[in-house]
């Protein structure tokens, strides 16, 4: 049922409560720029959304070979990341009522690290039991930090909005939506009143609530006149135009200056760089790359922080995740390869700046990705293929190079089906890539590349996910840990939770 189109002005004005109502639960420390007399100024949170230890293993071999480094892995500090999720209504470890879902989505992954605590599936900035949590953003913000969130996604898609945001549901992004996109009566019993928060269009709150500084990424069909019209009031500079549905450029972003900017590329998720680089004349070509968005990102939030209180910036590397899910190994390697030029960026300005920390991770593995011995094949005994969540993006439509060999599935891939499983059409073929060892003349999607690749799903794995860390405080991302320990860790770097 469509309940609306915009949310009412009560319902902004409980978004606008949100910081305050953060503060409450959290303790901030009075200046954030005292808090920072020998402790980190500033902190660069970079998530591949959906990078497994695998995805960073095979893009290493593909762009650096056996004895190369990616620059994630040449951070000091090395760890694992536990992701789990809760179901609905469940209490928090240690409490009897707590009730594991050992598989998260993104959005209760982004609730994990932006507010400290486990979540359901779905649902953004509230607990299990649907209370608000404020986020580090909110409280950075507060404290008088800089702030940035930058993604290759929808900025209203889970791992942005995990920082702006407080939702019952992530699909209830806006500009419409309808009572089953943002109610959840599992978790309030009753429907609630559409000045609540929870319920609001996450890119209303997005747009009036001022917790990001500079907004760079995807998703401007989420976005309407109204909001535009609610950023420019704070002091916003928009690029292209929500009002009239004109996406940003890189020429935009280049040119954007100011305290506060807000830039939208693409009216869904930003294109694949693989799309853009075979095709330089398409309109999507004129998107800017993750490396130029945290590049800019870095320059805006420097500058509005230079007289003091530092900068909390946060870089998602979203299209990891959105090419595993697709199966697609040619577009995951390069979108892997984007983040961690991304990440170059962010270490480059962390070694000449001296007093920022640099966390590298991700919140879930998708699609149990596999490095398979050459020459050998797997069985994923799928009946079908998995569904490419991204289909109606016209960028994202790859193909194996491979075009002949033995029995094929036409269904999932154009590649030959090795060995003894040659006859059954439901075997996975597995993707083959040249890597920087091979000799020349070797070629994608033929038997003579190194890199075999196969997946073991379509969807999100439970599997622990790495995390690299540079700079002050970076010791506390070593060894095990769990994803909401990174509240903690870079709340209180920042000063901002203790």
């Amino acid at each position: 049922m469509r309940i609306g189109t915009k949310t009412t002005g009560a319902a902004l004005a409980a978004v606008a409560v949100v910081a305050g109502a953060a503060t409450a639960v959290a303790t901030p420390t009075p200046s954030a720029e005292a808090s920072n007399q020998g402790r980190v100024k500033n902190v660069i949170y970079l998530l591949g959304d959906g990078m497994g230890r695998t995805h960073v293993d095979a893009a290493r071999l593909r762009y650096a070979g056996a004895n190369g480094r990616l620059a994630m892995e040449t951070m000091p500090v090395v760890g694992q990341n536990a992701t789990y999720s809760v179901e609905k209504n469940s209490g928090q470890p240690g409490e009897p009522d707590f009730r594991p879902n050992y598989v998260t989505d993104s959005a209760s992954a982004a609730t994990a690290w932006a507010s400290g605590v486990k979540t359901y599936n779905a649902a953004l900035g509230v607990d299990a039991k649907g209370t608000v949590a404020p986020t580090v953003m909110e409280l950075a913000k507060n404290a008088g930090y800089a702030t940035g969130n930058v993604s290759t996604a929808e900025i209203t898609d889970a791992t942005p909005a995990g920082q702006m945001s407080h939702a019952l549901a992530r699909g209830c992004q806006g500009p419409t939506y309808s009572a089953a996109a943002c109610q959840d009566l599992v978790i309030t019993g009753s429907a609630l009143p559409t000045s609540d928060v929870r319920v609001t269009p996450i890119a209303d709150q997005i747009a009036r609530n001022g917790t990001a500084d500079v907004i760079l990424g995807g998703g401007l069909s989420r976005f309407d006149a109204a909001d535009e019209q609610a950023l420019t009031s704070q002091g916003y500079a928009v690029l292209g135009s929500p009002a009239t549905q004109t996406v940003a450029t890189r020429a935009d972003l280049q040119g954007a200056s100011g305290q506060k900017v807000f830039g939208l590329f693409n009216k869904g998720n930003l294109t694949i760089e693989k799309y853009k680089r075979e095709n330089p004349a398409s309109a999507q070509a004129a998107e800017p790359s993750l490396p130029e968005m945290a590049t800019k990102a870095i320059d805006l939030l420097k500058d509005r922080s230079a007289k003091g209180n530092g900068f909390y910036l946060q870089v998602e590397g979203a299209l990891i995740d959105k090419r595993s899910h697709a199966n697609d190994a040619a577009q995951t390697l390069e979108e892997t390869k984007a983040f961690d030029d991304a990440v170059k960026v962010a270490l480059d300005f962390a070694k000449k700046d001296g007093h920022t920390l640099v966390i590298v991770t991700a919140d879930h593995e998708c699609a149990g990705f596999n490095i398979i011995e050459k020459g050998t094949f797997t069985n994923a005994e799928a009946a079908a293929p998995p569904t490419n969540n991204d289909s109606g993006n016209p960028a994202n439509n790859s193909t194996t190079l491979r075009t002949t060999g033995n029995v094929k599935d036409p269904a999932r891939s154009a590649g030959p089906i090795n060995g003894s499983g040659a006859g059954n059409v439901k075997n996975f073929a597995p993707a083959t890539f040249r890597t920087a060892d091979d000799p020349a003349g070797v070629q994608d999607g033929s038997p003579e590349a190194s890199l075999w690749l196969t997946y073991l799903s379509g969807n999100h794995t439970g599997a622990d996910v790495p995390i690299f860390g540079y700079g002050p405080s970076s010791e506390k991302v070593s060894g095990e840990i769990d994803n909401t320990d990174l509240f903690d860790i870079v709340g209180g770097a920042l000063g901002v939770v203790r």
